[in-house]
């Protein structure tokens, strides 16, 4: 068969199996666009405030952010605006009394109360003190907030409302609230203003940049933006009336007390399909270089006899056997080393001169003394006995 009718076979069937399965995969198979809200990154992972602050720089307007309240790198200007999510409690004096001396020049402060909970162990914070702001005691209630769309819309259900004193509410520009207490309220202080707030979470959001133009002036697709944070249309109006004081005027300062994940907490957190394979590895190798241990060995047998029986019966073997000589060589060099670490030099001697210095020693009869280095015969027991108790008495009068 021809090579030219072979592949016309080939390509004919290969053509015969395509075409229904793609017809099948076309009817069986339907495309479908989804999207996936994605985890923050960077910055926007630890900073609350950090879409707040890219509206901001799309409206055209100057916006920092800091971590903490530090006026000495801040460099407060009348026209500025401060929007104070940290803990005012957590403010020092000094920190305070630069704060209100700024806001009198034309500052604009925004300030939200304590959170709820353990009045009995708060103060509450200089700042709200010197503005005449009363939180302690104080819960939360949702606050109705007419919008257009969503009848039921409400706002500061998680914040902690406030009361003013009678200096402070005779600088009230504004307030917002009900017999429960306020919500919000603008007092003016000198040439500036201060906002205090029951919460900020509507200036929260999602980090994307979303605009604080008009309604009228936003994109349709905001429409349809989920109602988080500023991605509510509510929260962008409120977020903007908020701050209309000195919106445009100057730099807006963005204090969201929050601080980045540590480098161990990112290395825990993200880094684990590197450490955790490695971790494998390390434990893996550490099994395979242990030692193996068997089975658990029995206890030993205990012994049946103590070791003096042992000694005794020793001993009454070498009589048996005739040994006797033996047992007075072991007890005669018993007391030699006993001489030699108490009289070195009469150890050394030899013979008669030893015997001689060793009842000098002792104060014995040198016959004594010769009687019981001397070895006995071997089959006299008695003799053994005598000399034996004789060297022990010499070894232990040493």
């Amino acid at each position: 068969m021809k090579a030219r009718v072979v592949w016309s076979l080939v390509i004919g069937l290969i053509v015969l199996l395509a075409v229904p399965l793609v017809v099948l995969f076309l009817r069986t198979h339907e495309k479908v666009t989804r999207t996936e809200v994605m985890p923050p990154q960077g910055e926007a992972s630890y900073n609350p405030l950090y879409v707040l602050g890219q509206a901001l720089r799309a409206d055209g307007l100057r916006a920092e952010s800091r971590a903490r309240l530090d006026l000495a790198a801040m460099t407060l200007a009348p026209g500025d605006t401060v929007v104070l999510l940290q803990d005012s409690g957590e403010l020092a004096p000094s920190q305070v009394d630069t704060l209100l001396a700024w806001v009198k020049r034309g500052g604009h402060l925004l300030v939200r109360t304590p959170p709820t909970g353990e009045d009995t162990t708060r103060n509450e914070p200089l700042l709200l003190q010197r503005l005449g702001v009363e939180s302690l005691g104080f819960g939360s209630a949702c606050q109705r907030f007419h919008v257009d769309d969503d009848t039921g819309h409400v706002e500061f259900c998680k914040g902690r409302r406030f009361d003013l004193t009678e200096a402070a509410y005779a600088q009230v520009q504004r307030e917002w609230g009900s017999e429960d207490g306020f919500v919000f309220a603008r007092l003016r202080h000198g040439q500036g203003r201060v906002d205090v707030l029951a919460d900020m979470d509507f200036m929260r959001g999602v980090p994307e940049t979303t605009s604080l133009l008009p309604a009228a002036l936003r994109p349709s697709k905001d429409l349809e933006q989920p109602r988080d944070g500023l991605h509510d249309r509510a929260h962008r109006d409120l977020t903007r009336h908020l701050l209309a004081p000195n919106y445009g005027k100057g730099t807006v300062w963005l204090v969201y007390a929050s601080r980045p994940p540590s480098l161990w907490a990112r290395i825990v957190l993200q880094g684990w399909p590197v450490w955790l394979p490695l971790l494998l590895a390390l434990l893996g190798w550490l099994w395979a270089r242990a030692q193996r241990f068997g089975s658990v060995q029995p206890s030993p047998v205990a012994e049946r006899r103590s070791l003096l029986e042992h000694v005794r019966a020793s001993g009454e073997l070498l009589l048996r056997q005739r040994q006797g000589p033996r047992l007075h060589a072991a007890v005669r060099d018993l007391f030699l080393r006993r001489l030699q670490a108490r009289a070195p030099l009469a150890a050394t001697l030899e013979g008669a001169a030893q015997e001689q210095a060793i009842a000098a020693l002792l104060q014995w009869p040198v016959t004594r003394v010769h009687t019981a280095l001397a070895p006995p015969a071997a089959n006299d027991q008695t003799a053994l006995k005598a000399r034996i108790t004789l060297l022990l008495q010499m070894r232990s009068l040493l």
